[in-house]
């Protein structure tokens, strides 16, 4: 299996990931905000996602966004094909969008919402706390990308407090390393004009 940093390449895979994003939310009756096509495209061909595949076909993602100029980057939209769950690719994947991000904005602060349990368990062991939703990024745009969300008007009647999400930060310290290993200068490729960045797991 291979995980790497997106790039025009993983275009392929972008109708598969959007509707299973959208399948699983709908089976747990809760959780990830719906995205567009076209916003996914952007993340994959812009290099800020990571897609996990195997043998040609799609077997995870997650992607990167930033909020407050860049003072807040969340790792969004972790999804894992059916086909491939319960063998640890969650984990993998966390990982690595988490070393793109520290690499891409070292200075920020790394936050999430989630109601899986598993989720959580991986951001713990990452360095994340749980927190009040006061603590992260107060962008209107971030809490707008809520509205496609089962449970917004929960979150809204609870006047952005809290809601069934359970909110997590990274604060990073003066160092540059992820569960003790040091975060490298990446190679930069390039795939028909578009810049790829790729780390080892």
């Amino acid at each position: 299996m291979e995980i790497e940093i997106s790039s025009c390449e993983h275009l392929m895979y972008v109708s598969e990931i959007q509707q299973e994003m959208y399948d699983s939310a709908q089976r747990r009756g809760t959780g990830i905000a719906k995205r567009s096509i076209e916003y996914l495209t952007k993340k994959i061909s812009d290099g800020n996602a990571v897609v996990a595949t195997e043998n040609g076909e799609w077997v995870g993602f997650c992607y990167i966004e930033t909020w407050s100029h860049g003072q807040f980057v969340a790792n969004s939209g972790l999804i894992v094909s059916p086909n491939y769950r319960n063998r640890g690719v969650a984990t993998l994947i966390k990982n690595k969008v988490f070393r793109l991000s520290r690499e891409k904005y070292p200075n920020a602060k790394v936050f999430g919402l989630t109601t899986g349990l598993a989720v959580m368990k991986i951001n713990s062991d990452l360095g994340y706390k749980p927190v009040i939703y006061s603590e992260l990024t107060q962008d209107e745009e971030f809490w707008s990308g809520c509205k496609n969300c089962v449970n917004y008007e929960i979150l809204m009647k609870k006047e952005r407090k809290n809601c069934l999400c359970t909110a997590m930060l990274f604060v990073p310290e003066n160092n540059n390393k992820v569960n003790g290993t040091e975060i490298q200068q990446s190679e930069i490729d390039y795939c028909n004009g578009e810049k790829e960045s790729r780390l080892s797991v």
